[in-house]
């Protein structure tokens, strides 16, 4: 099929094909517009092949992209088959009608272009501060690791032994007691007393 059967194909099937009665070669460029509004479709064929040229070149300064304007300039001629009964001959050209849909369907892309690449790069930023955010938070988890074991090595052997069965395997203070062989009492004052040391060695490591 071709580009301007493809073209005219998608105009609404209610409009019936007007068998031209005049030389479309020798016709004006406004005649072929009306004649294609009237669904003559060998009238807007040879309108798509003038015009075509003239569209592209609108559509390739606005987007500086030749694959951009090709495809700019396929949806304008769609358009223009579709509302070619919007062309009025006495409020102008043809070809000035034709290069105003070109131009803002071209800005149109332009715009939709741009919003896609500001979108790819919201989202390239969000990642990359996720993933500082990210870097940061494990970094920061191994300082204090390593701060802990710092100021745990600063406390009495019977006070890290407490502070590890309680705090890092999870034990209740009856059950350091019970482990270590202690008064619960006993237990409890070297958690407290562990403790207090603890945090201020982690105090002096800040």
């Amino acid at each position: 099929m071709s580009s301007t059967t493809a073209v005219a194909s998608t105009r609404t099937h209610d409009r019936r094909a007007v068998v031209p009665t005049v030389d479309i070669s020798a016709a004006t460029s406004e005649e072929l517009l009306v004649r294609s509004a009237e669904g003559d479709q060998p009238a807007f064929a040879a309108l798509y092949d003038r015009v075509c040229p003239q569209v592209l070149g609108v559509a390739l300064r606005v987007l500086r992209d030749r694959a951009l304007a090709e495809e700019v300039t396929q949806e304008v001629l769609v358009e223009v088959w579709r509302k070619a009964d919007r062309f009025d001959p006495n409020r102008g050209t043809a070809s000035g009608w034709i290069t105003t849909l070109a131009h803002r369907r071209a800005v149109d892309r332009v715009r939709s272009e741009q919003a896609s690449r500001d979108r790819d790069q919201r989202v390239s930023r969000r990642d990359q501060v996720r993933a500082f955010d990210e870097v940061a938070a494990e970094v920061e988890v191994r300082l204090e690791h390593w701060q802990v074991r710092r100021a745990l090595a600063e406390l009495s052997e019977r006070q890290r032994e407490a502070i590890e069965l309680a705090y890092f395997a999870g034990h209740t203070y009856r059950d350091v007691a019970r482990v270590l062989g202690i008064p619960e009492g006993t237990a409890k004052s070297r958690l407290r007393d562990g403790l207090l040391r603890l945090r201020q060695a982690l105090e002096g490591h800040v």
